[in-house]
């Protein structure tokens, strides 16, 4: 335990996680009871120096593993050495890790065979199929065995938590700190996104074999739709890209283009009349800035916007997934009355309700009051 106070080191490696990390980083160092140290693994290198920089992160160690064609067998491999080092190094008395990540996973793994106590940040999220996302719905479910502390976004993923054993008093219902992240970006203001009607992303591995017949789906939708724009930023994967521009670069209502940067990614978010995606984090990110959006999957570990109205899942099957955005288009996507500044995911204070779980573990607060979400 440094003079500071108790270290936490918060470790993450890809862009998603920076987002969400980096309210709970700045949250923790509001605090002068304890001292916080940053880890990255860099299994997503360039992806998440540009994060870094939008939320003034810096690293006090970053392990640089990011290889091209890295298998999950080799990065897991790679970072656990690593990552033992560096909480020795730190002096970590608490590891938090984010989401579902390899480096989610591989982080926990290390802090527990050196006896650190892990605290699990967007715990609970369940599909109950671990093909379907994999390996995330794995990845959280070891994560979660792993943990001391469980930070569930919601009342649902609480339950699932409680429901597989954990004690109450390691659960806290915080809210999810993606919600955080958005507001941080409105405070700050955000650049012009590129307009359109329809965003679209997909990029999941259990949705490759099929991308093409996708983008035909989406194509045939498109055609019928001449005054709607589309807006497909690519994933940077090869086999995304390759399926996905034979169906749709004729058609002049649908643009391609690079990954957007992340307040650009936001701005078309709020513009969009729907975002089509398989992305866990656009579930999230579209109701909170007043976006409906068509899931492609066959299952969600979000069920809290489906169970709003404002996430519609489509499945996977490209027919289905043409009826159903044929459908959506065509139907009033008004939206529905809620608290104000608050949605199925988040009300933006969940870093800081993290924080205060974080001293409580440490006898250093009080236990915060738990989050919930009513719909008006």
């Amino acid at each position: 335990m440094s003079s500071g106070g108790p270290t936490v080191v918060c470790a993450f490696g890809t862009r998603p996680e920076a987002s969400k990390m980096a309210p709970v980083v700045h949250a923790l160092k509001k605090r002068s009871d304890l001292t916080v140290r940053t880890l990255v693994t860099a299994q997503h290198r360039e992806a998440l120096d540009a994060m870094m920089t939008r939320f003034a992160l810096s690293s006090d160690i970053d392990l640089d593993v990011m290889t091209p064609r890295q298998t999950l067998t080799d990065l897991v491999g790679r970072m656990l050495p690593g990552l033992a080092d560096a909480y020795e190094t730190l002096q970590a008395d608490l590891v938090l890790v984010h989401g579902d990540t390899a480096t989610t996973f591989a982080a926990a793994l290390a802090a527990f065979y050196a006896g650190i106590p892990v605290g699990h940040v967007e715990a609970g999220l369940r599909t109950f199929d671990l093909t379907q996302p994999f390996p995330e719905e794995a990845n959280r479910k070891m994560t979660d065995a792993l943990a001391a502390l469980h930070f569930a976004p919601t009342q649902q993923a609480a339950t699932h938590l409680q429901a597989e054993g954990f004690e109450g008093e390691t659960v806290f219902i915080t809210g999810n700190t993606a919600v955080d992240a958005l507001r941080w970006v409105e405070q700050d203001g955000v650049s012009r996104g590129d307009p359109a009607d329809v965003l679209i992303t997909l990029h999941r591995r259990e949705n490759l074999a099929i991308m093409g017949e996708l983008a035909g789906a989406i194509g045939r939708v498109a055609s019928r739709h001449e005054t709607l724009r589309f807006l497909w930023p690519l994933h940077p994967n090869p086999a995304v890209r390759d399926a996905v521009q034979g169906p749709l670069k004729h058609l002049p209502n649908v643009k391609l283009t690079e990954p957007l940067p992340y307040d650009t990614m936001v701005q078309s978010v709020r513009a969009a009349k729907l975002v089509l995606t398989d992305s866990g984090g656009l579930q999230e990110e579209g109701p909170a800035l007043g976006t409906h959006v068509a899931v492609v999957r066959a299952v969600t570990e979000r069920p809290e916007g489906i169970e709003a109205g404002v996430c519609h899942l489509l499945g996977v099957d490209p027919e289905a997934v043409e009826r159903g955005l044929e459908r959506l288009l065509a139907s009033d996507l008004s939206w529905p009355v809620w608290p104000t500044g608050s949605t199925p995911y988040g009300d933006g204070q969940a870093a800081s309700r993290i924080a205060q779980a974080v001293a409580f573990h440490f006898g250093l607060d009080e236990r915060p009051r738990d989050w919930s979400f009513k719909q008006g």
